[in-house]
């Protein structure tokens, strides 16, 4: 009888002695080994997995980002800066303005069955019963002297206008023959001042619409207020051998009769155009008002360099028609090397702040007297003396 090839191993763990055990030609697959609590096996399906999710994570990394991107959109949308809305306390201001004007304008020449003409402005004027022939009066030089919101959207136009009449009613027999008594009525009579309600709102375009809420009120003209004092002293005559006198003339007559070079009476860094085509043949410079000087007293020298100085200068100009007319320039002067230069044209007269200088503070109440001998030099006169005064 054959015997088998192979022989029942015994269990593991059986007693068995040297001498009882086999010899064995052949190698047995006892199946996985643990390795520090791992099966050899497990620890290969462990690595598959993790490298399968690795792979997936790769993969699904830009695929999921990309969904996210596309989806974004659909869920919140890309933010917009909604444009800010104007504040509606000035909104309309400069409208309601130009639309009084014209209302105004309207209403001044306004006369017999012109109702339709003033509904463009105020629509409830189509029942307003209205006398006098139309464009019996005419407003001229209109111009708007006050504006003040009420309320919101609400408006209140305060408009200048030189009221003439077209058409002059007859002098009656009780009436003044006197010629100047006339004119001066006349001329306090011609500026008129009406007051215009203008409501303003956003219309369906986007653009302000406008309309009057009641037909204009005649009013007093604005009140004046009190000037506030200004930096300079006095006026006091110009002297021709005063070296600032020479400064200002110079400048002046090319700035206004184009005679001489601009540049060469200039600061270093002052740019000023003459005017052209200039409108004067010749200059006197009459006064002149110092900051900070209180007396009258003559003065022959210029301070050090980089010294500056405001001043007031009141001149006449002679036009191509020969007639002077009376005009007034606030400058800076700067000296260097020895001459004052003009720094700038000021825009308006500097007033005397809290904080002015010491020798700008000095009370202006009380001016210094002019002497009775001394005349405003003549034209001639005073551009011979700058002529002679000292040169660049």
């Amino acid at each position: 009888m054959k015997m088998s090839a192979w022989t029942r191993r015994p269990p593991k763990g059986a007693a068995t002695r040297p001498d009882e055990v086999e010899p064995q030609d052949w190698d047995i697959d006892e199946g996985p080994q643990d390795v520090a609590g791992w099966s050899t096996g497990a620890q290969a399906n462990m690595s598959a997995a993790i490298r399968w999710t690795a792979w997936g994570l790769l993969i699904l990394g830009p695929l999921l980002g990309a969904a996210a991107y596309l989806s974004a959109p659909a869920q919140a949308g890309p933010s917009q800066n909604k444009p800010a809305q104007a504040a509606p306390a000035t909104t309309g201001a400069q409208g309601a303005a130009g639309f009084a004007q014209l209302f105004v304008a309207a209403f001044i020449e306004a006369g017999e069955g012109d109702q339709a003409k003033l509904a463009a402005y105020y629509p409830d004027a189509t029942g307003l019963r209205l006398e006098g022939d139309p464009g019996r009066r005419r407003g001229e030089q209109l111009t708007v002297v006050r504006l003040r919101q009420t309320d919101r959207g609400v408006w209140s136009v305060t408009v200048a206008a030189r009221v003439t009449d077209t058409k002059p009613a007859k002098p009656s027999a009780g009436d003044r023959t006197d010629d100047k008594g006339d004119a001066k009525a006349t001329a306090a009579r011609a500026v008129r001042y009406f007051q215009a309600p203008v409501a303003t709102a956003p219309t369906a375009g986007g653009a302000s619409g406008y309309t009057a809420l009641a037909m204009p009120a005649e009013v007093a003209a604005p009140e004046r207020i009190k000037a506030p004092a200004l930096v300079y002293g006095p006026m006091r005559p110009a002297l021709p051998a005063d070296p600032r006198t020479q400064a200002v003339t110079e400048f002046l007559s090319a700035y206004l009769t184009g005679t001489g070079e601009l540049d060469r009476y200039l600061a270093p860094g002052t740019t000023l155009t003459a005017i052209a085509p200039a409108p004067y043949t010749g200059i006197a410079v009459d006064t002149l008002a110092i900051e900070g000087e209180r007396g009258s007293e003559p003065v022959m020298t210029v301070p050090g360099d980089g010294t500056t100085l405001r001043l007031l200068v009141a001149l006449r100009a002679t036009g191509r028609d020969e007639v002077r007319v009376p005009l007034t320039y606030a400058l800076t002067l700067k000296a260097r090397a020895g001459r004052w230069e003009i720094a700038s044209l000021d825009g308006a007269p500097a007033p005397a702040g809290p904080a002015a200088p010491a020798a700008s503070s000095v009370p202006l109440s009380t001016p210094s007297p002019i002497p009775a001998t001394t005349e405003p030099a003549s034209a001639d006169r005073t551009k011979t003396a700058a002529t002679q005064g000292s040169q660049p």
